[in-house]
Parts: C-alpha cells; sequence; structure tokens
C-alpha cells in the first residue's frame, strides 16, 4: 500500500494530531515487526497495544493510530485519533479493498481453509496478480492485515476466513464483500462453541451473507448440510467431490508416498499435487473449480498444482534423525481431520522392515462430545495397518481405552500431559531406519517439540 497518513485519516473521518504527513506504506499490530514507514496500531488483547508505542517509535514507526481518551499519547509524533484501533484497522482495510478493487476469494470450511487457499493462489497465480493470506491469518485481526499488505496491482484477492463462533463470517464477509466464496467442508471442528454440526453449517454459509450478486458459491457437493443450505443462495452454484452428481468430481484416484494424482470428469487430464489424501484431492478440486471460473485451462490448473507449495506442518514429510520418513500435520487437529489423514498414512507403502507409528495428541475445543469424538478414531486404527501408536494427552484417554483390546500393550503408548520428555525419549529409542511416522495434535498440544527431537 501507499497512501499519504491525510488520506488515511480523512479515510477515518477524523484528523492528523501533529504537523507531519508521512506516506504510509505498511500497517501493523506488532511493535517488534516494523516495515518502512509502518503505520503502527495499538491493539487491545492480554496485553494493549497502546503500551508499546516507544518500542514501535524506536523501530521506525512514522505513525500510529491511537484510541481517543488513551493514556501516554506520544508527544511530536503523528497520532490518528479513533475510538476503537481494531474496528479502525478494518475500516481502512475496507476503504483500501475499495480503493485497488481486486476480485476477492473467500474461502472457510471446517477443514482445509489453508491448503485450499494456497492451491487456489497457485492456479489463479498463471494469469493474474494474486495476493493470499499468509499462514493462516483468517480472523478480524489477519483478514484486514492481509488486505493491507496486498500490492496496489493484486487483481485477486484470496482470503482464507476462519470463525469460532457464531456471527464471525458474517463480520468478514461484509468487510471484504466476496466475489467467490469456497467452502470446503463441514466437519467437528469448534463443537464444543456450536453443539451440532447443523449449527457450524449455519456459520460458515455466512461467509455468502455478502456474497456479491453477480458472485458464485464453490462448495462441497458431497456435504448434505451444504447443499440443503445453499439451495436458498440466489446466486450461482458449482460443486466439487467424489460424486457424479457434482459439478466437477474426481476418478483415478491413487495415493503415493509424497503426492497423489487423480483425474475429473472435466478432462482427460491427469493431475498431481504434492500432498497425500483423498481429502487434499478435494481441496484441488475446489481449486480446479476456481480456476474454471476464472477461464484457466486443465493443463495450466495441473502445472500449478503439481508446483504448490503448502503452508508448514500441514502434511508435510520430513526425515528424521536416524533416516525415518516423518509426516508433519501438527498444526492443527479435529476428528475429522484426524481421521483422514489416518486414512491417508495408512495408505502409504513401507520399506522392508519398517512400520507406520501414529502419534496422536489432544484435539481440543470439542465440549462435552470430546471422549466420545477422540474415541471415534478407534475406526481408523488397524494395527495391521498402523503398527504402533503413541497417544498423549487427557483426551487420549478415551481413544486408548477404545483400542486397547486390539492393540498388544507393546504396541500402544500412552503418556499424561506432563510426560511428554518421557514419551520423546521412547519414541527415540523404538524408532529405525525403514519406519514412518506421523504427528497430529491440536496446536495447543505443541507436538512441534516432538517433532524438533526427531529431526
Amino acid at each position: 500500500m501507499k497512501m499519504q497518513l491525510a488520506e488515511i485519516a480523512k479515510a477515518l473521518n477524523t484528523t492528523i494530531e501533529g504537523q507531519d504527513n508521512p506516506v504510509i506504506c505498511s500497517v501493523t499490530f506488532d511493535s517488534r515487526k516494523i516495515d518502512e514507514n509502518a503505520l503502527f496500531v495499538p491493539l487491545k488483547g492480554e496485553r494493549d497495544g497502546h503500551d508499546f508505542i516507544n518500542s514501535a517509535i524506536e523501530n521506525g514507526a512514522v505513525a500510529a493510530l491511537w484510541e481517543k481518551g488513551h493514556d501516554n499519547k506520544p508527544e511530536n509524533f503523528p497520532v490518528v485519533e479513533v475510538e476503537d484501533t481494531l474496528l479502525a484497522m478494518q475500516a481502512l482495510a475496507k476503504y483500501y479493498l475499495n480503493k485497488v478493487n481486486p476480485t476477492v476469494v473467500g474461502i472457510t470450511g471446517s477443514n482445509g481453509k489453508t491448503t485450499t487457499k494456497d492451491m487456489c493462489a497457485a492456479v489463479l497465480a498463471k494469469r493474474f496478480n494474486v495476493h493470499k493470506t499468509q499462514a493462516n491469518f483468517n480472523n478480524e485481526i489477519g483478514v484486514p492485515m492481509t488486505i493491507l499488505e496486498m500490492k496496489p496491482t493484486t487483481e485477486i484477492l484470496v482470503l482464507e476466513m476462519g470463525m469460532d463462533r457464531a456471527g464471525q463470517l458474517h463480520h468478514l464477509s461484509e468487510l471484504v464483500r466476496p466475489d467467490v466464496c469456497v467452502i470446503t467442508m463441514i466437519g467437528e471442528a469448534h463443537i464444543e462453541f456450536f453443539g451440532t454440526r447443523d449449527k457450524i453449517a449455519d456459520a460458515k454459509m455466512e461467509i455468502t451473507d455478502f456474497l456479491k450478486e453477480d458472485g458464485v458459491l464453490i462448495y462441497n457437493g458431497d456435504e448434505p448440510l451444504l447443499t440443503e443450505r445453499a439451495a436458498k443462495l440466489a446466486q450461482s452454484k458449482t460443486t466439487f467431490g467424489f460424486k457424479s452428481d457434482d459439478t466437477i468430481y474426481a476418478t483415478e484416484f491413487r495415493s503415493y508416498m509424497h503426492h497423489a494424482s487423480f483425474v475429473t470428469n472435466s478432462s482427460d487430464q491427469k493431475f498431481s499435487i504434492p500432498m497425500i489424501g483423498k481429502h487434499n484431492v478435494s481441496n484441488a478440486l475446489a481449486a480446479i473449480s476456481v480456476g474454471h471460473h476464472f477461464g484457466e485451462t486443465d493443463d495450466e490448473i495441473a502445472s500449478s498444482l503439481s508446483e504448490f507449495v503448502p503452508t508448514a506442518n500441514r502434511m508435510q514429510w520430513r526425515k528424521g534423525d536416524v533416516g525415518e520418513d516423518i509426516m508433519d500435520d501438527i498444526y492443527n487437529s479435529n476428528p475429522t481431520a484426524a481421521k483422514a489423514v489416518l486414512t491417508s498414512f495408512g495408505q502409504v507403502e513401507v520399506k522392508e522392515g519398517g512400520r507406520r507409528i501414529a502419534v496422536l495428541g489432544d484435539m481440543l475445543e470439542l465440549g462435552e462430545a470430546s471422549p466420545k469424538l477422540h474415541a471415534s478414531l478407534a475406526s481408523k486404527l488397524d494395527p495391521l495397518v498402523i503398527n504402533e501408536v503413541y497417544l498423549y494427552g487427557p483426551e487420549m484417554k478415551n481413544l486408548k481405552e477404545a483400542i486397547q483390546d486390539k492393540y498388544d500393550a507393546k504396541n500402544l503408548h500412552y503418556y499424561e500431559q506432563d510426560q511428554m520428555p518421557r514419551m520423546i525419549s521412547d519414541l527415540l529409542s523404538d524408532i529405525h531406519e525403514n519406519d514412518i511416522v506421523m504427528l497430529k495434535a491440536s496446536h495447543g498440544m505443541h507436538l512441534d517439540k516432538v517433532l524438533d527431537r526427531l529431526l
């Protein structure tokens, strides 16, 4: 971005305090990460960002938003006073979005948002100037930050949009007013807050609340909860999945160690993605649907998908210290995702003498249904397929009880949350060169510490 501070003040219906009118080229809420000509936005969370204004100035900020009436307002420094700094940042993002005026692709879903976002951006970058959400900056702070980071030449903005409560996607949809909405799937993520998958589906559909009249909804047609709700939408609709009545569906699916391949009903083109599993093919089908919407050919899309780089810690293969192959999927977890990953992992070929070893940590935010949902992973655990299981965390005790009759005690390991060092030690002693290992848990279980030791 590139705007004078006076333009920003005008966009926010306020004025500058101070004589300077610097050119703003970036916006940040982290006083430690100040880019050139940065506007500092102090947000209130666990800590009050206003307390870090001196740090922001020392690190090179040239101006700041400031909550009216807040103490310690800096002197001799350009300040734009606003009622609420977060709402002001969102309003500024909306102003800048309208100014650049890219086509907006909004992506949500219980699983696969980030991977689908990465795939869509890779596909569209073949023909267009594309800006996408970095990492998973997908909430009421991350979405406006993503907008404010885009270049003025951006033609398509690909936004990951998350939610953990009703109304959140409604607000984000109003902010970005998408031209294309993509819903990957409905799972059990955040069921603690919603109670049922029906209510999760309702919340996900909020992304379409401000979908433009000539916009399109692209959604997983294999999910009845989405099909039922999409039928009420006036805008155009496209479906993807594995059923013959989907607009685009996959056939000849194959999953290998480092990639998956498939064809679709739309052509004879063979697609290959550098990720495994049927659920990632579903994400790729969403990206193919987006590519088709923007006029791209299957040949162009296939080329992009074969080369796309996924965000870290999402089913990435890593080489362990003793030569074992590790499937790193530690960013997050919920029952739907865990079952999909276990299925994919069980299909990966193992070298002679090797074993499949699953390391599973608690899945968080499952509420009263947590014991039952953890135990439900038992359906995807067969000792003849996944030979050894390490379980970590209080909720995983439910899965241990569900599978202890079919696993020998020597192949089933359980650890309380304060026993991570012991689990790491046991894994280091147990794993051999020809083994393959998968790591999956909610981010709050910190399996990254296990991964670091194995690497």
